[in-house]
């Protein structure tokens, strides 16, 4: 098929890395890149980082131009798409064709109540009112113990912040292993956070806050809840597409849903050997529409998606960047450089193909070469 025009449905960095990586291939043709959002493409995983950080201003790293010398529309919603006809919808009404379609909707945060003073962080506009109310030192409840939970935590207790965190289990264990989780979990309730080990059955408003009930039976009372327990793809503008499989958006081993439409980011599930599963990290959106972007004009010729997996967090006052699978199970770890007691070390995991670095400056590849090799030093 001749691909004289292709849309990007989302600007976020898999829609920018998806244009990015068609340009690099050589396509020629008219590229429109379609945004929910007012502002330029930045890096969403700083709004829960550096965002919320203490200081004067409220930092966020816009990225490098996302049209790739095409038409950019900001501040407008896909609503539909018919593959028969190859048109996309805008919530203005508007009809665009195409030849390929890129589709990196993201996704939504999950909420608990439709009240202003619960917060959740998945776009600018919401970093921005989330610390303008964190400013005045509310009594804070966070909803969820996964990364952007902990973070968004230790962002309000360094804002001057009270702030309880309401998660089953140890906060990011999933995330990062028991071992690693331990020690966040541990800096976090140096730093004063409060940890409630429970389910959250129901969150409401109240004359003076907001109140979280938990399985138990207990209640917790804050000014404000920050919910950071999951989030929604946004998918709802493909109901009607024929595209869903059991109501999620399924790509093949090369992004493809078919062969002009491609997915990748929050929105695609990856086909695999335990079913279709999704994959919601930074560094996994940037490969997989490297690989949608490929497939898009070389289809079978396309290598399939592969790639060392990466993930980074930063709070409570230390960074920690994993590379490889997450590291689980009775295998401890090889101490290559400093002392995890004073959680400055870099770790390798060498039966599971698995590295960390934490509070050790080093650079991406290198953490990738050693999480590989055999047991060594760096």
């Amino acid at each position: 098929m001749t691909m004289d025009h292709i849309i990007i449905a989302g600007n976020g960095v898999a829609g920018l890395t998806a244009g990015d990586t068609l340009r690099r291939l050589g396509f020629e043709g008219e590229l429109t890149v379609i945004g929910e959002e007012h502002h330029a493409t930045y890096s969403r995983p700083a709004l829960s980082k550096a965002a919320l950080a203490p200081g004067d201003e409220l930092a966020v790293n816009f990225l490098p131009d996302a049209t790739h010398g095409g038409t950019e529309l900001l501040g407008r919603c896909t609503t539909g798409l018919d593959p028969e006809k190859r048109t996309v919808t805008l919530d203005d009404g508007t009809e665009l064709s195409y030849d390929g379609l890129v589709i990196a909707t993201g996704t939504h945060a999950r909420r608990f109540t439709g009240s202003a003073r619960e917060f959740t962080l998945r776009s600018l506009d919401d970093a921005v009112q989330l610390r303008k109310r964190l400013e005045s030192r509310p009594r804070v409840t966070v909803i969820g113990g996964g990364p952007l939970g902990m973070e968004v935590a230790s962002g309000a207790i360094g804002l001057g912040c009270a702030v309880t965190l309401v998660h089953p289990g140890t906060p990011m264990l999933p995330h990062i292993g028991p071992l690693l989780a331990g020690v966040l979990t541990e800096a976090a309730l140096e730093h004063g956070l409060t940890l409630v080990d429970d389910f959250v059955a129901e969150v409401r408003e109240t004359a003076e806050g907001m109140a979280v009930t938990l399985a138990s039976g207990a209640e917790l009372s804050s000014d404000v809840v920050i919910s950071a327990a999951g989030d929604i793809p946004n998918d709802g503008w493909l109901r009607d597409s024929g595209l869903l499989v059991d109501g999620r958006l399924v790509t093949d081993g090369r992004c493809r849903v078919r062969d002009n439409i491609v997915a990748a980011g929050d929105v695609a599930w990856l086909d695999g050997a335990d079913g279709p599963r999704r994959s919601p990290v930074w560094t996994s959106a940037i490969e997989q529409a490297k690989t949608a972007a490929a497939a898009l004009l070389t289809g079978d010729e396309a290598e399939s998606l592969s790639f060392q997996s990466y993930f980074w967090t930063d709070q409570w006052g230390m960074n920690l960047k994993i590379s490889g699978p997450i590291p689980h199970g009775d295998e401890q770890p090889v101490v290559v450089k400093g002392d995890l007691a004073e959680r400055s070390a870099v770790l390798h995991w060498p039966g599971q193909g698995s590295a960390a670095a934490l509070n050790i400056r080093m650079p991406i590849p290198r953490l990738h070469k050693l999480a590989q090799s055999e047991p060594a030093s760096v």
